[in-house]
Order: structure tokens, then sequence, then C-alpha cells
């Protein structure tokens, strides 16, 4: 559904693994380049795929107010090493290490850049991630990201779709959540901060994951905008 200048967000909050960066090709990049020699057996599409799996798995869990805060390198490195054992693989640790900072060297897609310097003429741009704001600020170094802010959950001490990470951001951004845009190709996380009164922007990335059959990519009325990539959301909201 096209936006309009006057009803158009002050702000717009950015998910980034996966809706603005394309981890899959990184990630399976590096440990095909890092790791394939010795494990010339190893399908590195499934592999990452199926660590990207193990991350949402431990993200997912029940937390409490006095629980300790896991930091997600922590969570890929101990899903890196729990698949590396199950599977009888061989990386020594200085390969491990490269193969999980690649997390951190995430690229973004060819849209993104282009698509942000539009929007950011009329709108406050940060990230809203799950990612640690290391491996956040990391990336945002890495591809040139155009960002006003950056806030992760490790900032609130809870994962998305926890309402608190939400409304951490609204209350740093200075705005109700009525005039922050939440963007993501994550359904579950955007149907989160509808709930809390955030307008939403669907973004469709089906290559996400390698294989087009393996992301949810549909548009669906129930978002405030349904767009294919950051420029056709730029176009959306008259930018």
């Amino acid at each position: 559904m096209p936006g309009s200048r006057l009803s158009a967000p002050q702000a717009l909050l950015f998910d980034v693994q996966g809706t603005a960066t394309d981890f899959f090709s990184t990630v399976t990049g590096t440990a095909r380049r890092v790791a394939g020699a010795k494990n010339p057996a190893v399908d590195w599409p499934e592999f990452v795929n199926a660590w990207r799996a193990a991350y949402f798995r431990e993200t997912s869990r029940e937390r409490r107010a006095t629980d300790a805060w896991i930091s997600v390198d922590s969570i890929y490195r101990s899903t890196l090493d729990e698949l590396i054992t199950a599977r009888n693989l061989e990386l020594d640790e200085n390969e491990r290490r490269e193969v999980n900072a690649s997390w951190k060297l995430l690229t973004p897609w060819p849209d993104v850049v282009p698509g942000l310097r539009r929007l950011r003429r009329d709108h406050v741009l940060a990230t809203l991630s799950n990612a640690d704001v290391d491996a956040v600020v990391s990336i945002t170094r890495h591809g040139d990201l155009p960002w006003h802010a950056v806030f992760t959950a490790e900032m609130a001490g809870v994962f998305k779709p926890d309402p608190v990470i939400y409304h951490l951001a609204a209350r740093y951004l200075g705005l109700p959540p009525s005039e922050i845009m939440m963007v993501a190709s994550h359904k579950y996380d955007i149907r989160a901060a509808a709930r809390l009164g955030f307008r939403t922007a669907f973004i469709s990335r089906p290559d996400e994951f390698g294989d087009p059959a393996l992301a949810d990519a549909e548009f669906s009325d129930e978002f405030d905008i349904n767009a294919r990539d950051f420029q056709d959301l730029a176009d959306q909201l008259g930018c």
C-alpha cells in the first residue's frame, strides 16, 4: 500500500540479519572458503541454514528478568561447535573463529545502501536487531550503511519479539510507536511491533535462505506496506 508524505512515519527501524544483509551468501561463502578443503562432502548451504535455525532456537528460549545476558556471538559460537561435533567435521580453533566472525561482516543486499540514502532524507533511520551492538556496528561499517542510530537486543536484555526491545527504541527516539515504522523481512518481528502500535513494512527477501522455497516472502494485507526491497520502500514512502 503506497504511503504519502503526510502520513509517513518520522522514523524507520530496520532488522539487520536477513532484511538489510544477505547472511546466507556471506556465511556460506566464508564457511566454504575456510573449511571446504578439509570437509569436501559438506553441503554448506544446508549447514548455514541449520546453524541459523539453531540460533533462532536459542534466542527463542524463554528468559527471566534475572537471567544473565547471553551474547549472540556466543550463541553462534556454541551452536557452531554443536553442529561441527554432531556432523564430525574438521575445523580447528582459528577456523571456527573465522567462520563465526562472518556474522559480523554480512554483506548488504544490493538495494539497501541506495534505498537507505533515499529514505534518510525524510526519516530517522535506526537498526533494531537481535545481533550484538558490536556486530551491528561492524556490519554497518563493513557495508557503509547510513543509519542515524543503532539499537539492538543487547541494550534491552531481551530478544525480539519481546515488547521491551521495541519500547526501548521508541523511548530513545523520543517518538510514540505510531510515528515509527518497523521494517523487516520476518513477519513475526513486524507482527510483534504492530501489536504495540508501530507501523509496519514487510520486505520480501525470497533468497534469504538461498532457496526461495524456504522463505516466507508473500505479501500480506495485514502490513501497512509490502515492498520488494528498500528502493521499493522508498518509492512507496515518497522519498
